[in-house]
């Protein structure tokens, strides 16, 4: 990609954006540029990877063909509000604050507004395993669209959907991942209290999960088709998801992800 691309915010999210887009080729380090408020976390940044750094957005977007955005929705309007005379049609702006609309985004915008995409990425992004999903706006091109997808593809799997699914997609997967770590964590809490070492319960639990997703990513079944491959009849699975059920589980995990895309909603609700 021979397009200047500049990240507002070096955080978790945006050092991971960075990461994949270096290992996998997809743009040299001279057309990457970063900007924080911490002084601190730009030399680091610098020292990693060897790019260039900004304290000043402004100046950092002014040769900027792609702007994304790797802000907490909490801050989103201050930084609009400090660069958008420069945010043009000229210039590509992805935002992966969670709950902040695409119309948000526009609105801030002067003139004819911009070509905007909106991004709901999750942490495994960290290490190349993330799921994001993309939006784009009325006047985004199918090119940009690309661009998207190669860049959050060098962190993971990508999908398209239609905006008005982002806050559920905010729940499922941007939220995610905290879920399962309580999982994990209660299933290795149950081999500690079975007599397992932490160390060994806490890897059964988490390989356990991992080859799980693996299988129902990749081995083209169906999800209760692959339930059923573990549960013989009369045997330990059949007893321990029949505990599942009596627990409530399944209800437990779907009001999780319906309160989570709650709050996303509830975060962009001014601007809706």
């Amino acid at each position: 990609m021979d397009k200047k691309i500049a990240f507002i915010g070096g955080g978790r999210m945006g050092e991971s954006l960075i990461k994949g887009v270096l290992e996998s080729k997809l743009c040299n380090k001279n057309n990457i540029s970063v900007s924080d408020t911490s002084a601190e976390r730009l030399d680091s940044l610098k020292k990693s990877y060897g790019l260039k750094t900004f304290s000043d957005n402004r100046e950092m977007i002014a040769e900027a063909d792609i702007i994304i955005l790797c802000v907490k929705p909490q801050v989103i309007d201050k930084v609009l509000e400090n660069i958008a005379d420069m945010c043009g049609l000229n210039k590509l702006i992805i935002s992966i604050a969670a709950g902040i609309t695409i119309a948000a985004i526009k609105n801030r915008l002067p003139g004819e507004k911009g070509r905007v995409i909106r991004v709901m990425p999750n942490t495994p992004a960290m290490i190349g395993e993330g799921m994001s999903a993309i939006s784009g706006s009325q006047g985004v091109t199918d090119e940009d669209m690309s661009k998207a997808m190669a860049i959050f593809g060098a962190v993971g799997k990508t999908v398209v959907v239609k905006e008005e699914m982002m806050d559920a997609v905010t729940g499922l997967s941007g939220s995610g991942p905290a879920f399962i770590y309580m999982v994990i964590e209660s299933m290795a809490d149950a081999g500690v209290k079975l007599g397992l070492a932490r160390d060994v319960a806490n890897i059964l639990a988490a390989q356990t999960v991992k080859g799980a997703a693996e299988m129902a990513l990749n081995s083209g079944k169906h999800i209760g088709e692959l339930r059923d491959m573990v549960t013989s009849p009369g045997g330990t699975t059949i007893a321990g998801l029949d505990a599942l059920e009596k627990k409530g589980l399944r209800e437990a995990m779907m009001s999780a992800v319906e309160e989570a895309a709650k709050r996303s909603m509830e975060l962009g609700k001014r601007d809706k």
